[in-house]
């Protein structure tokens, strides 16, 4: 075990990737992890650069959200610079990577579409992916990976209804310098195989909860409601209503509803 102060000494010692964690930048605690990475990328920092905070004040999540950061939890963002077809693949990456990395520990976990990842139905990680393109050209992604470790979600009425930590399912605990080193770890093996978008997106649809579940979705400018059937090559959800009509969810915050 070690504490999150530790976080920068202890990847450095541990962690073995060629590419993710290269450079690690710790802050006791910062607005968002995504502006300091995105500040550092447009500096050139190298690809696989991870910033990680203890706490953030304004941290982001999928759709405008906000993405609370308490101590106790992962704060990390990472520099990429994909081509373009990875690009279309790193939430599915992402998500995978968190996924692995609870297996290794022990903890079953499921993906709900696009990059949530659950445990037993109560989300414990949030994916937010942003890019910046300059002349049709991708100039470098962003990945905020936001994980409750070791959280006490009873304490914050706002998520205790929906959130879990990784704690509460493991008796002998876990850091958050663990969790990060698991992480960046997987992300690193998924990463370096971008290239076989087969292998990538099986792997993710096969451990995603929502395929095959009774769903709804707001998509933002309405909701749908149907049966998850697949994901497609873009990555995009197809729903099947039940006139029997498919529609392509490119966005949204989908619910799982009791079958």
């Amino acid at each position: 075990m070690c504490s999150q102060q530790d976080i920068s000494v202890y990847l450095k010692k541990h962690l073995k990737t060629r590419v993710l964690g290269c450079q690690v930048h710790y802050l006791e605690s910062t607005t968002s992890t995504m502006d300091v990475a995105r500040e550092f990328a447009g500096k050139d920092a190298p690809e696989g650069t991870a910033v990680i905070a203890g706490t953030q004040k304004s941290g982001r999540g999928r759709l405008g959200r906000t993405w609370f950061s308490p101590e106790g939890s992962l704060a990390m963002s990472l520099i990429l610079r994909p081509s373009a077809a990875g690009m279309r693949l790193l939430p599915a990456i992402s998500s995978l990577a968190v996924f692995h990395a609870l297996q290794n520990l022990g903890v079953a976990a499921k993906i709900k579409w696009p990059n949530d990842v659950l445990i037993r139905g109560k989300k414990v990680c949030g994916i937010l992916i942003e890019s910046r393109m300059e002349a049709g050209e991708i100039q470098f992604c962003i990945i905020g990976i936001g994980i409750n470790v070791d959280l006490d979600v009873g304490k914050f009425p706002e998520i205790a209804e929906i959130a879990t930590s990784i704690s509460a399912w493991l008796p002998g605990g876990i850091t958050v310098p663990e969790v990060a080193l698991h992480v960046l770890t997987e992300f690193e093996s998924l990463y370096l195989k971008i290239d076989d978008e087969h292998l990538i997106r099986q792997a993710w649809v096969d451990n995603m909860e929502t395929i095959g579940r009774h769903i709804r979705v707001n998509t933002g400018s309405g909701t749908e409601e149907g049966i998850a059937e697949t994901v497609n090559g873009e990555g995009n959800l197809v729903l099947r209503r039940d006139d029997g009509s498919r529609f392509e969810i490119i966005a949204g915050d989908v619910t799982l509803l009791k079958d």
